[in-house]
Parts: C-alpha cells; sequence; structure tokens
C-alpha cells in the first residue's frame, strides 16, 4: 500500500520532513516513489513552512494512496487555502 508521510531529514534540533509518497512497508527514511514537497516546521523570516505540489497529493490519493495523519493535518489549511484562491479567480474572472 502506498502511504504519503513525512521523511525526516535536517540536522540535530533542526528537524526538516520531506512529504514522499512511499510504501508503507519501507521505513520511515528510506527510499520513496516521490517526493511531494517539504515541511520545515522551524521555519523563520521569509522562509515557507509548507509547501506541497497539490495536484501531485491529488493524484496519489485517487490512486489509492492512504495520507497520514500528520500530513493530513499539515495539508488542511493549505487545501482552504487552495480553494480560496480558485474562488476568487473564478469571481474575478
Amino acid at each position: 500500500m502506498v502511504k504519503i508521510r513525512l521523511s525526516r531529514a535536517g540536522a540535530k534540533k533542526r528537524p526538516f520532513y520531506h512529504v514522499v509518497a512511499t510504501d508503507s512497508r519501507n521505513p520511515r527514511d528510506s527510499k520513496f516513489l516521490e517526493r511531494l514537497g517539504y515541511y520545515n516546521p522551524k521555519a523563520v523570516g521569509g522562509e515557507q513552512k509548507l509547501v506541497v505540489d497539490q495536484a501531485r497529493i491529488e493524484y496519489w490519493t485517487q490512486n489509492g494512496a492512504q495520507v497520514s495523519d500528520r500530513v493530513q493535518f499539515l495539508l488542511s489549511p493549505a487545501k482552504a487555502e487552495a480553494k480560496a484562491e480558485a474562488k476568487a479567480e473564478t469571481a474575478a474572472a
């Protein structure tokens, strides 16, 4: 089964996570099928906290991938923001 989950990177006391699509049997930080974005919990200043390719996440979920609880929690504001942008575009057109 394919899962969309976080894969840890970064240094000690300085976490950085990649959002990846991987086989659920693989260990957390091992090989993956596709990198879908990243999450930087320690983002400061102009750095972005979460960057994901929403289209690729939709592709994987439509093909049966399960999204982990943490990734689902991180994506909920991003989905709301994307819907608001789409609504603004249709209202302007």
